[in-house]
This record gives structure tokens, sequence and C-alpha cells, in this order.
């Protein structure tokens, strides 16, 4: 498969956002987020969602010249209109206002509404923590999850991530897996996906993975409970910013209208209970409690959240990021759709 380095993949990239009328500044911050994904193994949230952005572009669901404005502002809390923009952009305005009311109070709670898919949650939630602070990021999506016992797709993925001083990061889907995992293998030409990741489109457990990709739907996360979180997540994004709910929020795949994403971020400002180089010693104390227990059969060793991720960081860096055939095609068609070599 093509071997890309991640400046030239960040380059391509941009110059595709920017022939589909997203402003360079937006370009570049959509391009770098997705490629950083890249980097760390996260291929679901990496390069492989231009060809869908650019679709939606093109196809006027999503207003790249839109920069969103702040609803209302109370203390701590503060609602802000994404006006149907790139997602990153309302992401990035939205991590800067809870950094800054977190430095402010002690803590922030930042709802943003009618935004759209803003790439991997944990690039968001680094933002706060490189300020010295934790961050927990939330996010609603189209109705791809049947709730528990039921056949019929209601609420999404909604993903939940949490960053810290420390080396450990948090970033899952409420389901199985992302959403992303199935369009990967589709666009790949992988005819079987695992069990327990998907259901057809009228609620069996499927590992057909046309069936899971036409039509299919995403199995919940541990049964009725991953079915809790993902309403956990609905009702801090879509209900408490009053935007779009469940049925009401439009995927990447679907044209015809926006997206209405909600996305909530809550930062934490660590020094208001200690120093964030003693908070820091303490998880990487927690981190090696919880590494030092010994392996299960079949295992080498107990990793922690984001040890998958970090590991790859170093080793796509020099030889280039992998890009699977079928990615690799669906990128350079978005490239000729808006006419970039």
């Amino acid at each position: 498969m093509p071997l890309v380095s991640a400046p030239e993949l960040r380059q391509f990239a941009e110059r595709i956002l920017m022939a589909a009328r997203v402003p360079p500044h937006k370009a570049a911050l959509v391009a770098e987020s997705v490629v950083a994904s890249n980097l760390r193994g996260v291929d679901t949230h990496g390069v492989q969602l231009i060809p869908f952005y650019v679709e939606r572009l093109l196809a006027g669901d999503t207003d790249p010249l839109a920069d969103g404005r702040v609803v209302s502002e109370s203390g701590s809390c503060l609602l802000f209109d994404g006006q149907n923009g790139v997602g990153q952009w309302v992401a990035e305005t939205c991590c800067g206002h809870a950094v800054r009311l977190a430095g402010e109070n002690g803590l922030a709670l930042v709802v943003a509404r009618d935004s759209n898919h803003f790439g991997a949650a944990a690039w968001w939630a680094r933002k706060m923590r490189a300020a010295g602070q934790i961050g927990i990021v939330l996010c609603n999506a189209s109705p791809i999850v049947p709730p528990w016992q039921g056949r019929e797709g209601r609420i999404g993925t909604n993903p939940i991530c949490m960053s810290v001083p420390g080396p450990w990061l948090l970033d899952m889907a409420t389901t199985t897996v992302a959403a992303g995992r199935i369009f990967k293998a589709f666009l790949n030409g992988q005819p079987e996906i695992p069990a327990g990741w998907a259901f057809d489109s009228g609620g069996r457990p499927t590992t057909d993975t046309g069936k899971a990709y036409r039509g299919g739907m995403l199995m919940p996360l541990g049964g009725y409970k991953g079915s809790g979180l993902g309403m956990m997540v609905e009702i801090l994004c879509g209900v408490l910013g009053g935007g779009a709910m469940a049925t009401g929020v439009c995927g990447i795949r679907d044209h015809g209208r926006p997206a209405r994403t909600s996305q909530t971020y809550l930062a934490i400002d660590v020094a208001r209970f200690m120093p964030v180089e003693e908070f820091t010693s303490r998880m990487e104390e927690l981190v090696r409690i919880v590494k030092s227990t010994p392996a299960a059969p079949g295992y080498d060793e107990v990793l922690v959240a984001g040890d998958p991720e970090w590991r790859p960081e170093a080793e796509r860096l020099k030889p280039g990021i992998p890009i699977p055939e079928g990615n690799w095609e669906a990128l350079k068609k978005a490239a000729e759709m808006v006419g970039v070599a």
C-alpha cells in the first residue's frame, strides 16, 4: 500500500479541502487533525474522512465560510452555535473557550450545536491537556445504533474521550467499534468483519461487511450498558445544547441536509487541586501500578488507554503513513472531483 509522509499527506488533504472552498486556515486545521489520527494509527479518523467531507461540501451540506457564534455565556458555562460550519473549526473555537473559562473558574462546560463531524475526539481533548487541564469531549452522531433490544437505529456511536496530564488517554465510541471501522473494511474490499460489530438492516447480527455498510447498524458496547452510555452522551450534547437529537442528526455519508451534530467540552483546571506536575506524577504512578499486573495467558503485557495509539506515531513518522489501496483510491477520486492533481 502507498506510504506517504505526514507533511506530504497534510499538504495533499489541505489542497483538496481548499479546492472545495474551505478557507486556508480551516483547511490547514482539518488536514492537521486528520493526519494526526493517521500517525496515531487511528486510520478510521484520518484522511479516510476527506472524501466524505468533500462530498458534503460540494453538495452544500456544510458551510465552509461559517465561523459560528456564542449564544450565551454564564459563569463557567457557554453555549455555541456552530452555524453548520466546518466541525474542526467549531471544535477549535470551543476548546479555546473551554480552556479560558476553566482557567478563570476552575471548571468549564462548553456545548456546541449545529456543528459537523470534527474528526477524532482525542485531538480536542488533548488541546485541554496541553493547557494543564483534564479534557473530556463528547459528541452525538447519526442514528446508526439501535437501543438495547431494538432493531432500528435511534442514537449514534456517540464517542467519549478523556485526556489528562500524564500517560493516559481514553477515546472510545459507545459502540463495539467506531463506524469508520466498517467504512474502512468496505472501502478496502474486506468481505467479513468480526462478530459483535454490527447488525444488518433487519437488526440481525452480521459479519457481512456489505450488509453492515449498506443500511446496517452498529452494536452498542456491552449491550444495555453501551446503550445507556450512548443516551448519556446524547443528553449532554443534543438535549442540553438545544440541538438536533437522535434521528435529527445526519451522518457524513448522508446528503441533502446539515449534519446538526452537537459536541460537549468539559475542562477541569488541575491546578485548582494540586500542581500539574504533582498530578502528572500521580498519574504516572497509577499507570505503573496498573501496567505492573502480570499479563494473562496469550498476552505479552498489560496496556492502558493511549498505549495502542502512541506507539504507531513513532513508527510512522519516518517511513511514512500506510494508506490502504481502497482509501487511497477514494482520496484520489476526491482530489479529481475538485481538480487537484
